[in-house]
């Protein structure tokens, strides 16, 4: 019995022992564990948090969605052709005239009386266009301007009532990483939304341009696109889908936008003066990373070489000289060529900017008003600006317009770009106007015959028929 009672109390005392180590090892750890977990997060969230943000993959693109949807539109390029439609035709002297599909697009409404704004070359040789609202309304639109250089073209439709909206953002703010969406019409597939972040800013696809500076993103673009809208989360127009880069044709990863402070700039100008209002600093220049040994020498990669400033411009009269080289404007920072044009192509003749220019290790900020650009673009494929006097001295001429962009596969920019138009049809040309006149003077099916001042000195003769 003794032995049975001691047995008891020591299974008695080996089960309290087991509890207790239970509770002491088991539960007290437990408790621990949350609370540090706990403590964690709250260190987490005040060291982290930012109430204007989103974090993470967890960003709602619904409200974005919804609020652009409604504002981009399907734009069709429709082109009229009249006349017979067979030799049959002919015979019975029928002149009926039909009508082909050129090519498709997006557009963009920027305000709700029905202005929309879209790419030049979706509108591009259009005789007629038809646009398609996401609720399946048509209406015939009309081109109030268009702008080749930017890409950017406005046109207008006549709505029954006020039409949804994208508000301008300020692409300037754009940051890379950032998210956007990508609105549009790809392959005719209406109201199509993709998402993608900003993969780089003032992208210049053309070596030889100088006035590219696209917005760069993975968001999912295709044929149809063109000219749709490019938002931010808040759903903020902030670039004019453009352009891919691809073997195929097809979206491969790399999309671009104009950015929407350009576009912007370009529809004002088309909606107050009729025509394009470019400013201009009035240097050339190129970047340090196609010049290696002025990196080495100025010892650093980022900003923008002189080599020329132009003769009568605002940088000329403001003090900048070769050899100096741009570091910022207006406090944005200039690391390449790009960054620089596509910060002046939102200006105007007079605006004044604040250039910043390293000069003998230096730095030194100087006001320079802005000169006006005076371009325009002849039907045989050429872009042509006023002369200058040092360039008109330099060709040992008296007159003439400057060749400043080949719009055609069928001129090397090499050859012609730099030399100076001095006469059309035996007519001498002074300026842009006479070299638009000329054109507009032609009567149908006459000939053409233009003399220029090759880069060599050489005065040549084309002949057009």
């Amino acid at each position: 019995m003794r032995k049975l009672a001691s047995l008891l109390i020591v299974s008695i005392l080996g089960g309290a022992l087991t509890l207790g180590s239970y509770k002491l090892f088991f539960e007290e750890e437990n408790v621990s564990f949350l609370q540090e977990k706990k403590d964690a997060t709250q260190s987490l969230i005040q060291a982290n948090y930012d109430a204007n943000r989103t974090y993470g993959t967890n960003v709602d693109f619904t409200a974005a969605a919804e609020k652009t949807v409604h504002a981009v539109v399907h734009v069709k390029n429709v082109a009229v052709y009249s006349g017979p439609r067979s030799w049959a035709d002919v015979m019975r002297g029928k002149t009926e005239s039909s009508k082909a599909l050129r090519g498709t697009g997006s557009g963009v409404i920027i305000t709700p009386d029905g202005y929309i704004v879209t790419n030049n070359h979706v509108i591009d040789g259009a005789n007629e266009l038809e646009v398609t609202l996401n609720n399946n309304k048509t209406y015939k639109a009309k081109v109030v301007g268009a702008d080749a250089t930017s890409d950017i073209a406005l046109i207008k439709v006549e709505p029954e009532e006020e039409l949804e909206y994208i508000p301008f953002g300020n692409s300037n703010n754009v940051k890379v990483g950032e998210w956007v969406l990508a609105v549009g019409n790809p392959f005719n597939l209406k109201s199509t939304v993709t998402a993608g972040i900003v993969s780089a800013k003032s992208r210049n696809l053309n070596p030889n341009a100088t006035g590219q500076s696209f917005i760069q993103t993975d968001a999912a673009i295709n044929p149809g696109n063109s000219g749709g809208a490019l938002v931010n989360i808040n759903g903020e127009l902030v670039g004019i889908n453009t352009a891919i880069t691809s073997m195929t044709g097809s979206y491969v990863g790399y999309a671009f936008a104009v950015p929407s402070n350009n576009a912007r700039k370009i529809v004002e100008d088309i909606m107050e003066y009729g025509d394009i209002q470019q400013g201009i600093l009035g240097i050339r220049g190129s970047d340090f990373t196609r010049t290696p040994e002025l990196s080495e020498e100025y010892g650093t990669t980022q900003g923008v070489y002189v080599s020329e400033v132009t003769s009568g411009s605002g940088a000329e009269k403001a003090g900048i000289k070769s050899k100096d080289v741009i570091r910022k404007v207006d406090n944005i920072k200039v690391n390449k060529f790009s960054d620089l044009t596509g910060y002046i192509n939102t200006k105007r003749p007079n605006d004044t900017v604040s250039v910043t220019i390293l000069r003998d290790g230096i730095e030194k900020e100087i006001a320079v008003k802005l000169t006006e650009l005076r371009v325009t673009q002849l039907p045989i494929g050429l872009e042509v600006t006023n002369a200058t006097k040092d360039e008109l001295k330099f060709y040992q001429t008296e007159n003439g317009v400057k060749i400043s962009k080949t719009l055609s596969e069928q001129y090397s920019e090499e050859e012609f770009v730099g030399s100076i138009i001095t006469e059309i049809n035996g007519e001498k040309i002074y300026d842009i106007r006479d070299a638009d006149e000329a054109f507009k003077s032609l009567e149908r099916g006459q000939g053409l015959t233009m003399t220029f001042i090759d880069k060599t000195g050489q005065k040549q003769r084309v002949i057009f028929r």
